[in-house]
């Protein structure tokens, strides 16, 4: 059991640090610094000796090799590969485990076997938008349910709180509102829509004159090439207002949820997992106004990611808990 704990800890930070490179390489527009897969120029790390940089450049004579892009990417993929086989190691630990859970194992092995594919595709289908928010949400994904399978390897951090079961349906309706948040965000970095507004609180003047929903939301199929996106300056506007009025209804809605709960939770576990959501939700708005403010500064761009990710993690960790004590009222009244 020490050995499932310990691996499933190291693969919580080692995700944590997958997403945190994945959003480094993607900003800094290295997502096709390496424009084959796995490879690099068809090599296992970037080329650096002449005849392989020579090499490379007549293989790819299209995308000249940018060094510091295709280590970005690289870098990534390393990190990537090493989650992979941490978690194929989890799995095969669980199946010739004893009284171990299968089920939730054997879901992180198939996603992240289908986020390789998605990295693929990232790189094969040239930045295809839906492909990129896509792996987004898996990495997220996999952050979550191996929150999921650590707490279930912990059942000590389980609080005990019956008189909150009540609040199971609102955790539920406050994830959902966050993926689609979440998804938003994804959608308006994959498009290059992020500055397509810079002035508060929502956009600049006679910007609802200018939506254009039916392209903002258009998966724009059939492209070549998606590298600094393919939509027309009204369709980014139009993605970017939607992810503003996102957020406003995300910071309501999981500020009331988290009110409720901190009023009404009694364990130590639970309350302070609900100032740590409510923590990372005023950062988090916080990270996405300076966002605009600072015309998204590369390490601000970053973090607002990366708490994303973990406010998520929260409030799955959170239901998570619910749903357990939902369960133990049902075996007391029984």
């Amino acid at each position: 059991m020490k050995t499932q704990q310990w691996l499933a800890t190291i693969a919580i930070f080692l995700t944590m640090g997958v997403i945190l490179l994945g959003a480094y390489t993607r900003l800094t527009d290295a997502g096709l610094g390496c424009p084959d897969w796995p490879g690099c120029y068809g090599f296992l790390k970037v080329p650096q000796q002449e005849h392989h940089v020579a090499a490379a450049l007549e293989a790819f004579p299209e995308r000249p090799l940018e060094p510091h892009k295709a280590w970005n990417e690289m870098v990534h993929r390393y990190f990537a590969g090493s989650l992979g086989l941490l978690i194929a190691a989890i799995f095969f630990i669980a199946v010739f485990t004893r009284h171990s859970g299968k089920v939730v194992p054997a879901v992180l092995l198939a996603l992240v076997v289908f986020q390789a594919a998605l990295g693929m595709w990232t790189v094969t289908l040239n930045l295809l938008p839906l492909v990129v928010m896509g792996h987004l949400l898996g990495g997220f994904t996999l952050l979550s349910l191996l929150a999921l399978h650590w707490l279930r390897l912990h059942p000590q951090y389980y609080a005990q709180e019956p008189q909150l079961v009540s609040l199971k349906p609102f955790a539920a309706l406050a994830i959902a509102v966050l993926i689609g948040q979440i998804a938003l965000g994804g959608w308006t970095a994959a498009n290059y829509a992020a500055l397509a507004c810079i002035d508060l609180p929502v956009c600049e003047a006679g910007w609802q004159q200018r939506l254009n929903v039916s392209e903002a939301f258009d998966l724009h199929l059939g492209h070549d090439d998606y590298e600094y996106g393919v939509m027309s300056a009204e369709a980014r506007q139009t993605v970017h207002v939607f992810h503003r009025f996102g957020a406003a209804i995300t910071l309501v809605l999981l500020a009331s949820f988290l009110l409720q709960l901190w009023r009404r939770a009694g364990s130590k576990i639970l309350k302070r997992l609900t100032l740590g959501a409510a923590a990372l939700l005023l950062l988090q708005f916080s990270l996405g106004v300076l966002n605009v403010v600072l015309h998204l500064p590369l390490a601000n761009a970053v973090a607002h990611n990366f708490v994303a990710a973990n406010l998520l993690m929260l409030l799955v960790v959170i239901y998570l808990q619910l749903r357990h004590s939902g369960k133990t009222t049902s075996k007391e009244s029984l």
